[in-house]
């Protein structure tokens, strides 16, 4: 790994790193995003967003530091069949803590791979079909572990001072708090996230 920065990192995406200069920025996009749940009978992507800052602090040529703070948007919709084909939408909101290094593979183009926390500000469950509200339809951001942490990985591409990327992020913690319905209904349900993004640094 060390050669491919030694060879690579000569190429630099922006006049502000050839200079190792730190920034911020914003960034914002779209999450494709799903929860994996025991004992449903289907499981389906939904969108989301995620919104927030960056800041990109050059260690040395071509690897830098990249911490940031976003709002982003998980959740799935999910239709259990030992509840007679009831379909839920999970709406979970997290401020979200990632730290990322980035390493640049050449002119313009880099990965990034790193580690996540976040905290559930909040949790809305809606039922899709008709009939009677349930349990499951109560559920708030009480029902659901606060904390959440895992993986993140990616690419992205700079020009200048505007970034494109796209990203995946693996949830690690659990979802559902235990002791309670929840953490039955969910089991071990784990945050997945595909990501694309655009910012804008300075």
């Amino acid at each position: 790994m060390f050669s491919v920065i030694s060879g690579y990192g000569q190429e630099q995406k922006t006049s502000n790193d050839q200079h190792l200069t730190p920034k911020i920025g914003v960034k914002g996009g779209i999450n494709f995003t799903n929860l994996y749940v025991d004992d449903v009978k289907d499981e389906n992507m939904k969108l989301g967003f995620n919104l927030g800052l960056f800041a990109k602090m050059p260690v040395t040529r071509g690897l830098s530091i990249q911490p940031e703070i976003l709002y982003s948007v998980k959740g799935s919709t999910v239709t259990y069949g030992i509840l007679s084909g009831n379909e839920y939408r999970f709406n979970l909101n997290y401020v979200e803590l990632p730290l990322l290094a980035v390493i640049n593979v050449g002119k313009n183009f880099n990965l990034h791979a790193g580690g996540y926390a976040a905290y559930l500000a909040q949790a809305n469950i809606k039922k899709e079909n008709d009939g009677p509200n349930d349990q499951i339809a109560d559920f708030n951001e009480d029902d659901f572990n606060r904390f959440d942490y895992g993986l993140v990985g990616g690419l992205g591409i700079d020009v200048e001072n505007v970034t494109i990327g796209a990203r995946y992020t693996y949830g690690l913690k659990e979802i559902g708090k235990s002791g309670n319905f929840a953490s039955l209904a969910l089991k071990n349900s784990k945050n997945s996230v595909i990501s694309l993004y655009i910012g804008f640094g300075f």
